[in-house]
């Protein structure tokens, strides 16, 4: 069994791996290192990996690292990686993006690719069908839209993303919501439209938390697949494994 750990901006998720297979997820908040502690005890894990796109708390820090089995983490530039890396500045490359792109690519090599990832922020990243890993663009996600309203306006009401989303909102609130949501959903339409007309063969992995509904006509080559950063990560542990067994097997000869 091996362990993931996603810390992101809101949550942390943790996920257990039977090989290649996801069996579980949780999340936990922060201070919530209990759940660890107990998600560890369910299970026999034999390794693991974690990333971050936050600056730890030293208590999960230290709580990683107390662990009865062996964790790495993936710094995105350093850690080895079972794709090209070909980002001009690799070290500021999300590991979160870079774990979502080399879960993709694990499950259609010889494809090329578009993940997008709704989240705090949304972010696009492309692989090719060669296992180049291009680059991306970052947009801010649902909820930072609604507090930027909020926030950079003087009467507009800070409002959640769950609720009724009309074609025309019929008051404030539902006109903030519709006009953010359906915003986001265009804005993923046109990414895909776009790349569908440069990459035929495209295949487009969609993940993150808010669910979408999304008008568009090739819906045989998009999947939604929320695990596909935990995939990624769990991908790097094996292969930071295999290169290990093959750099010994080299010195025994």
């Amino acid at each position: 069994m091996n362990l993931t750990i996603d810390i992101g901006n809101t949550c942390t998720k943790l996920v257990a791996f039977d090989g290649m297979t996801p069996v579980e997820e949780i999340r936990m908040d922060a201070g919530e290192l209990f759940e660890l502690k107990k998600f560890c005890k369910k299970y026999c894990f034999k390794k693991g990996i974690f990333s971050t796109v936050v600056k730890m708390s030293e208590e999960l820090r230290l709580g990683i690292s107390e662990l009865s089995f062996p964790m790495m983490q993936l710094i995105s530039g350093v850690t080895p990686v079972p794709i090209i890396n070909k980002y001009a500045t690799p070290l500021t490359l999300g590991s979160d993006r870079l774990a979502a792109a080399v879960g993709a690519y694990s499950q259609h090599k010889g494809h090329d690719l578009l993940i997008v990832d709704v989240g705090t922020c949304i972010t696009y990243d492309f692989v090719t069908s060669s296992g180049e890993y291009i680059g991306g663009n970052i947009s801010p996600g649902p909820t930072v839209r609604l507090k930027a309203l909020n926030r950079f306006t003087d009467s507009l009401p800070l409002i959640s993303r769950k609720g009724e989303t009309p074609e025309l909102g019929f008051d404030t609130e539902t006109a903030i919501r519709s006009g953010v949501m359906y915003g986001v959903e265009r804005e993923i339409e046109g990414y895909i439209h776009d790349f569908l007309l440069k990459y035929p063969s495209l295949f487009v992995y969609l993940t993150g938390g808010v669910s979408l509904n999304l008008h568009i006509s090739e819906k045989k080559c998009i999947f939604a697949d929320k695990f596909i950063v935990p995939k990624g990560l769990n991908r790097i542990l094996l292969y930071n494994e295999e290169l290990i067994l093959n750099e010994k097997a080299d010195n025994n000869k």
